[in-house]
């Protein structure tokens, strides 16, 4: 009984530009279904488009997989760098009679195709004997009758007549190799099992079947998923915001929320909207994605993210954090900072949507003496307030600094002056942080201790008198 082959799966991009959102998720997909089922994982740059590919963008596409998490398997494959095997297996075909040589000049196809403009081109080198000593070109010798057929793993079965297709170029007149040819020979060699990608790529499927059978190697699993749109519904462009991901990374995104929001990006598991990496390399399969485009929803990645936030261990979030700070160019953390950020983290995680909110809430622990007073927090700090400070911070000189006794000192101090608790929270918020919104005021002086808290509450009662 023969075993099944191990799962391969590719991701293939071009090297011209930066890792769109969509490209992402197609590595996602790939990436696992490879890992869900043991295979394996391969990374091939698409370069043979000289003018356009650059060292920039290729080094873009591996940043840009290594944040998302995705880790392939061995080297990624240079596509162009195998430009002579594409050769030698056009060459191949050549000899087997599945391919011949065609002279026509792009001037003669040019008025073939403007004298049959409902007709793909019909070389009239397909069946020649007396063949010139002249540049030619490879061409596929395609079947021009009958069907070719695909069965796709997600569009379902898709059907192509033969006579809709021309016999397309396998290798040009100067010798280079055409793309249709260069992924399907680098497919094969590669043993992929199953080519997963955008479904825009559908319309190119049923020529490179055409050459898996003219080689008589076996055709991997097909499975074309629908691309992303943006909330219009329309083909998402940079009009929608961010589509490149490195901008969802500028954002704040945490690499484990993009990972489960491109998941569910026109793929489901039931009504699981909300999962970690080990339960999408358990549940994800092909028939659960769907055919129709997927649609990109802000709102819903900043639900997921902030699920994702909330649920990590601090020192994890605090690396992350400290990433985030590093690859946006701003001052790293000194070491009291960090520590405050560490300490201020259980308290703050579960209410942030992003990295960039969480250091904002954060702000309070990471700024030093004294303290900037904004305009509008400027306002709580009247002399009656700044009083009520000055009798608060005496009442806590000698406090054990919990959270309940911090309370019940400020409850007793607003009772002691005939008022709320809110009349006092304003203006210690004022004096802690310089703000007028930020975490809980017991939170941040659980964060910032004693110490600390005193001293900021003794910068503002001496302006008291």
């Amino acid at each position: 009984m023969s075993q099944t082959p191990p799962v391969v799966t590719r991701f293939a991009p071009s090297p011209t530009g930066y890792l769109h959102i969509g490209g992402a998720r197609t590595a996602l997909f790939n990436w696992l279904y490879a890992r869900g089922r043991g295979g394996k994982f391969l990374l091939r740059i698409e370069d043979t488009d000289r003018a356009r590919s650059t060292p920039e963008a290729t080094a873009a596409i591996l940043k840009g997989l290594e944040w998302l998490g995705l880790n392939w398997d061995g080297e990624p494959v240079s596509q162009f760098a195998r430009k002579d095997r594409h050769a030698e297996v056009a060459r191949q075909m050549l000899a087997a009679g599945t391919a011949y040589r065609c002279f026509s000049t792009p001037e003669e196809i040019a008025a073939w195709r403007e004298a049959n403009p409902r007709q793909p081109f019909q070389s009239p080198w397909r069946d020649a004997t007396d063949l010139p000593d002249a540049p030619h070109a490879i061409r596929l010798r395609a079947p021009r009758t009958g069907e070719t057929v695909i069965e796709d793993a997600v569009q379902g079965q898709v059907r192509v007549a033969n006579d809709q297709l021309d016999d397309m170029v396998l290798l040009r007149s100067d010798g280079t190799p055409t793309y249709m040819l260069a992924v399907v020979v680098d497919d094969h060699d590669m043993g992929v099992t199953h080519v997963i990608r955008g479904d825009d790529h559908l319309t190119n499927t049923a020529r490179q079947i055409q050459i898996y059978d003219a080689m008589g190697w076996p055709r991997p699993v097909f499975a074309h998923i629908p691309l992303i749109h943006g909330e219009d519904g329309k083909k998402l462009s940079k009009r929608h915001g961010a589509v490149g991901l490195h901008e969802f990374a500028a954002l704040g995104y945490p690499p484990a929320a993009m990972r489960n929001y491109l998941a569910r990006l026109g793929w489901s598991h039931g009504d699981d909207e909300l999962f970690d990496d080990a339960q999408a390399r358990e549940w994800f399969d092909l028939p659960g994605i769907g055919r129709a485009p997927a649609r990109l929803d802000f709102r819903k990645l900043e639900h997921v993210s902030g699920h994702h936030i909330g649920a990590m261990e601090d020192a994890a979030l605090l690396a992350l954090l400290q990433d985030f700070l590093r690859e946006t160019g701003a001052p790293a953390l000194t070491d009291r900072q960090r520590q405050r950020l560490e300490a201020a983290l259980p308290a703050l995680k579960e209410k942030a949507k992003t990295l960039p909110a969480l250091l904002d809430q954060a702000r309070f622990a990471l700024i030093e003496r004294p303290v900037e007073i904004d305009e509008k927090a400027d306002k709580s700090l009247d002399s009656v307030s700044r009083g009520m400070l000055k009798s608060l911070t005496a009442a806590l000189q000698h406090a054990s600094w919990t959270r309940n006794e911090l309370e019940q000192a400020a409850k007793t101090v607003a009772e002691e002056n005939g008022v709320g608790l809110g009349k006092i929270a304003g203006p210690l918020r004022a004096a802690l942080a310089g703000r007028t919104a930020t975490p809980s005021v017991f939170d941040m002086m659980t964060v910032l201790g004693r110490e600390e808290s005193l001293a900021r509450l003794q910068d503002q009662t001496e302006l008291a008198g």
